[in-house]
């Protein structure tokens, strides 16, 4: 990050110092030396959190439902809720929304009288099985990092490559052997839409 006079400059935005008016382009043009002729120095940029899951940094949100107290421990008769229950919830919504473009075809093989195509039925029961696995995984969730990377995670993962006593494997100059694995830490997959 930028700064000059304490202040955070922004790359493509027009400033002002000691009268003199820049132009939006001047911080992508001005070489390094021209920049600290000026006063500007670059700073470490703020470190950044993920608002879903944590208030700050290292500040991770509740992961539990909990009584809500005030600052005594007097119960207030209500309870807060936690991260568990919001995105389990959030998976119904997810699982609804995967199903609502098929409910016509149930209604009408309702009102008619006709089947409802096996394909059809298939790919709802599974809908509504990965809903009720994903809300079970997330109910299992150690802590806020562990359910963060059950829902945003990356399908695989880097690591050691371990042999079939496992212990690691390394090659000739006792180096790691790496592999690329699918990622346990995930959430099971939605079904694919039909």
């Amino acid at each position: 990050m930028l700064k000059l006079d304490n202040k955070p400059l922004s790359y493509d935005r027009a400033f002002t110092h000691n009268d003199i008016q820049y132009p939006s382009n001047w911080l992508r043009l001005a070489s390094l030396e021209e920049k600290k002729a000026i006063g500007i120095t670059e700073v470490a940029n703020d470190p950044t959190y993920d608002q879903r899951f944590y208030w700050g940094v290292d500040n991770p949100k509740q992961l539990n439902d909990q009584p809500a107290v005030d600052e005594d421990g007097k119960d207030l008769g209500y309870t807060q809720t936690g991260l568990k229950t919001q995105w389990s919830a959030t998976q119904g919504e997810i699982a609804a929304s995967l199903l609502a473009p098929s409910d016509w075809r149930i209604i009408k093989a309702k009102e008619t009288g006709t089947n409802i195509p096996s394909v059809w039925k298939t790919y709802r029961a599974a809908v509504r099985t990965a809903c009720n696995t994903r809300q079970t995984e997330i109910g299992n969730a150690a802590d806020v990092p562990a359910l963060k990377e059950l829902l945003f995670g990356e399908p695989t993962i880097t690591r050691q490559k371990n042999d079939s006593e496992g212990k690691a494997v390394v090659d000739s100059d006792n180096k790691p052997v790496m592999e690329t694995v699918a990622n346990p830490g995930i959430a099971t997959a939605w079904p694919t839409p039909i």
